[in-house]
């Protein structure tokens, strides 16, 4: 790493090119890359389109893997560009259809996702979700037949920028350990839920089941960085601090590690959304969900999505979350030197941080193989600052 000792608060810039600050450490390194917000969205539309996407679902695609890294998500987001393009590229994932719907009621509809991209599908299940919510008070669509679909929190936001409270589950390929057990047999199974409160402000929880979703173990191993205890187990169902290990025979814990940190609650809440999503959308569920990243069959996904609005139940719904919300900022911290958040904080100090520095940072590693994969498709390069 080319560090750079520097005062706190000066700016420095060496041949044109930005530097970061570590601000507690008070140094200046160019192991990373800003990224506008824009370009970052043009790069994977054009990379999508190379492969034969149809521009509107390349479009879907990079609006959600953007908001994954401006909000601070950097797993779900560009990290993840290659494995779209490969699953698009040899065909396990198709570009020529549209979603289903195989069933409805006032409230509920059955979507086949005809093994389109996941951002396809889960748009167009939040958008059924969001006219029956307004319609009936609440629209729950559960689809069969879809793929990853990136951060399960930007389906939940869209429903809370329409007023309403959303919710958002996915199944995914079996990453995770069960507790006792010695092989990866569940997803990570996302959860997310936004509320509105007044004016701009919202509760977004966006959350694996698991301690930590399988692209930050990834971006260790790029990083050559060892992970934490609790995050994952090798082939033995042994904790480890492996990245290697964790991805190649062993496998990720449950959300709290270890049994004696009650990893069988996350173990549980795995299940909770398998239940959810495969078992009631007549998906893949489980074990028996493709492995990750095999491109031999289709994911055949399943997905949740629920839109609730407030309107239906108690009024004044937004002040009483605001001052749910308020109770716990406000809270006494244990250490002077870090506030108290509720979910959705971290995202939000993230968000303005991205338009401090002018855009996305990547770190240099995630730049060059972008950079690689442009010219294996023969497209024009990430353009950095």
């Amino acid at each position: 790493m080319r560090v750079i000792c520097t005062k706190l608060g000066a700016h420095f810039t060496l041949n044109s090119t930005p530097y970061f600050r570590n601000s507690s450490l008070r140094i200046i390194t160019r192991d990373y890359h800003i990224v506008a917000v824009e370009e970052a969205r043009s790069f994977i539309h054009r990379c999508m389109v190379a492969v034969g996407t149809q521009d509107s679902h390349a479009n879907d695609l990079a609006e959600v893997l953007v908001a994954a890294d401006h909000r601070g998500h950097y797993s779900h987001g560009m990290n993840r560009l290659d494995m779209y393009v490969k699953d698009i590229k040899t065909g396990t994932t198709v570009s020529d259809k549209s979603p289903e719907i195989l069933k409805e009621t006032a409230a509920t509809a059955w979507v086949e996702g005809n093994n389109l991209l996941g951002p396809v599908v889960g748009k167009f299940c939040t958008d059924i979700a969001i006219k029956k919510a307004k319609e009936a008070g609440i629209g729950w669509v559960v689809a069969k037949g879809s793929n990853h679909y990136s951060i399960a929190g930007w389906y939940a936001l869209k429903a809370m920028q329409e007023g309403l409270i959303g919710l958002s589950f996915t199944n995914t390929s079996p990453l995770v350990t069960p507790t006792r057990a010695q092989k990866p047999a569940i997803g990570t199974n996302p959860i997310a839920c936004g509320a509105p409160a007044t004016g701009d402000d919202s509760f977004v929880l966006d959350m694996a089941t698991s301690a930590v979703a399988v692209g930050k173990i990834e971006l260790n191993d790029r990083k050559g960085l060892p992970i934490p205890d609790g995050w994952g187990s090798d082939s033995r169902g042994k904790v480890s601090n492996d990245a290697k290990a964790i991805l190649n025979g062993g496998g990720l814990m449950p959300l709290g590690g270890t049994e004696l940190c009650s990893g069988y609650k996350g173990y549980g809440l795995a299940m909770m959304v398998e239940l959810f999503c495969g078992i009631l959308g007549g998906a893949s569920y489980g074990p028996h969900i493709r492995k990750w990243k095999d491109t031999d069959r289709v994911a055949n996904l399943g997905q949740c999505f629920v839109a609730i609005n407030p309107d239906a139940f108690a009024p004044g719904f937004p002040d009483r979350m605001q001052s749910f919300l308020s109770d716990y900022r406000n809270a006494t911290p244990a250490d002077s030197e870090k506030e108290v958040f509720v979910a959705g904080d971290p995202e939000r100090k993230h968000i303005e941080k991205v338009a401090k520095d002018g855009g996305l940072s990547y770190h240099r590693n995630l730049v060059d193989h972008l950079n690689t994969l442009a010219t294996d498709l023969k497209v024009e390069q990430i353009k950095t600052k």
